[in-house]
């Protein structure tokens, strides 16, 4: 089968950065490669338009249209082109794209499009207790609507999904997956008790409730340090510039000193620090299905995680980490303290998780999964 992805970002040096959504093509195409079928890649928002092909994936840079006022439609028109392009030559069978900002919503292409949901604008703003822009609602559900078929990384995100735009589309829960033979788990010889937080410093993330848990888990136990890896943002509730700076204050003299911010780091470096790292913490009020905590699962790594909607799905609480709602902090404090006093519940937690990691979210399986579900909306097209 030949598989095309429609996406705003990529991780690969040619393309620029990218978030979840990118790393979650990037397994899945890894995976398909490896059984068989041929993938391309479309990447909008490029600096050039180009075309290289590494790693038996066909990368498709495009180059943005700029004209004020029909941007977005101009390089929409520009994008189904290439896709009809690639289709009538027999270069590509389908097109997946992601729902984010409903970049599909007039891209008319003459081959089959399915939409995978890693949570929409209007699904992380209704999370994140913050108004939608009209503009991005409107596009988003137009691309739903007008989608062959839907695949939805958790069941969580399809029926709030389907309730924030009205809808009533069957969809079906195909997660997001890892490598796990890549994230694998190593144990060093490290008496140094660490927190990780991996992800983006934004605040849907829990990044002004971080500091609060921390404080409280520095008064019970000194020798603990917290380090922070990601993206640093801007703040859309007070209008700062940088997450990090506004949180620094948050925590206490005595905690400060233990807290270490790193920036963005490298893919590979990633790994090294969830090898590193006691316990991973992500106390998130909006995902859908975080490649993050997979990494850190396969890893053997014990989680302190949200228990908000998706992470049920993940994560079963109790057996393969803690799920506890980040504003409860003393409760998310006394679950970190339990892990870092608790060898033995660590390695238990963490020995579950990689398993669930293997049977669930596994790139080969979820490849196969997907492949199916192509094949089903090809022959009903």
């Amino acid at each position: 089968m030949k598989i095309a992805f429609l996406t705003p970002e990529f991780p690969h040096p040619k393309t620029g950065k990218s978030g979840g959504i990118g790393t979650s093509i990037f397994n899945l195409s890894k995976a398909l490669v490896g059984l068989g079928h041929e993938v391309s890649v479309i990447i909008y928002g490029q600096d050039v338009d180009a075309y290289f092909q590494d790693n038996n994936i066909h990368f498709y840079k495009v180059k943005n249209i700029k004209v004020k006022g029909l941007s977005l439609l101009l390089t929409q028109n520009k994008v189904a082109r290439l896709l009809n392009s690639l289709y009538k030559s027999g270069k590509i069978d389908i097109v997946e794209a992601p729902d984010w900002t409903g970049f599909t919503a007039f891209v008319n292409i003459k081959c089959p499009l399915i939409i995978r949901q890693n949570g929409s604008d209007t699904y992380f703003c209704h999370l994140d207790k913050r108004p939608v822009k009209f503009k991005n609602k409107f596009l988003e559900k137009r691309a739903l609507k007008k989608a062959n078929g839907i695949i939805s990384v958790s069941a969580f995100t399809g029926h709030l999904t389907n309730e924030l735009f009205g809808l009533n589309r069957a969809f079906t829960v195909i997660p997001n997956s890892i490598d796990a033979q890549i994230f694998t788990p190593e144990h060093p010889n490290n008496n140094t008790l660490r927190i990780l937080y991996f992800g983006t410093l934004i605040r849907k993330k829990g990044l002004f409730d971080l500091p609060k848990i921390f404080n409280l888990v520095k008064e019970k136990h000194e020798d603990v340090e917290l380090v922070l890896v990601g993206k640093d943002s801007g703040d859309v509730k007070t209008g700062g510039a940088s997450t990090w700076e506004l949180i620094k204050p948050l925590f206490s003299k005595k905690a400060i000193k233990h807290v270490h911010y790193m920036g963005t780091v490298s893919y590979s470096k990633i790994q090294d620090l969830i090898k590193g790292a006691t316990v991973c913490v992500f106390p998130t009020f909006a995902e859908a299905l975080p490649v993050s905590w997979l990494e850190a699962m396969a890893m053997e790594k014990a989680i302190v995680a949200s228990n908000i909607g998706w992470a049920t799905e993940m994560i079963e609480d109790g057996k393969e980490g803690f799920l506890v709602h980040p504003t409860n902090h003393k409760h998310y404090a006394a679950c970190i303290l339990e892990l870092l006093e608790n060898l033995e519940k660590r390695h238990q937690f963490g020995v579950a998780a990689r398993e669930k990691v293997k049977a669930k979210f596994s790139h080969d399986l979820v490849a196969k999964q997907s492949v199916a579900f192509y094949k089903s909306i090809i022959d009903c097209v």
